[in-house]
This record gives structure tokens, C-alpha cells and sequence, in this order.
């Protein structure tokens, strides 16, 4: 009885975390690096099924609204340092 209980307490806390996680929200810096990764094209079904399980759309759509500002930014920004 007591092999059963200290494994299954193993069990709740060790491994990837998934089971003791399972009603906690995605972290701000998993949101930025979803987003990257998505944008990108290497997203993994992993990553990208915890998004879509544990995320909220919102946050993701405002995360890829601002991305893609940025990106455009830094580019025109590349642009006229080499244009004259």
C-alpha cells in the first residue's frame, strides 16, 4: 500500500508535468514562443495542440496582431538605414 502511494505521488508531481498542470494557463512566454514558432512554420502538434487546449484565441490573435507589427516595423526600419 505504501509502494502504491509514494508511486502515484511520483506520478502527480514528476514526468512532463501535464497531470498537475492540467487547468493552468499558458505562460506569457510560451504564448511569445508559440507565436514565433508558428510564424515561422516549425510549431510542434505538441505545442500547438496545448495552445489550443489550454489558450485563449484572443490572446494569441492580439500576441500574432503584435508580432506582425513588429516584423513589418523592423523591416521598413531595415530598409531605410540601406536606402538612401
Amino acid at each position: 500500500m505504501t509502494e502504491q502511494t509514494s508511486s502515484g505521488g511520483n506520478n502527480a508531481q514528476g514526468g512532463d508535468g501535464e497531470q498537475a498542470g492540467d487547468g493552468e494557463r499558458i505562460t506569457l512566454l510560451s504564448i511569445v514562443f508559440s507565436v514565433l514558432a508558428a510564424a515561422f512554420g516549425v510549431q510542434s502538434r505538441r505545442n500547438r495542440e496545448r495552445d489550443f487546449t489550454k489558450g485563449n484565441i484572443y490572446v494569441f490573435a492580439i500576441a500574432g496582431i503584435v508580432f506582425t507589427a513588429l516584423f513589418v516595423g523592423v523591416l521598413y526600419g531595415i530598409v531605410q538605414l540601406i536606402l538612401p
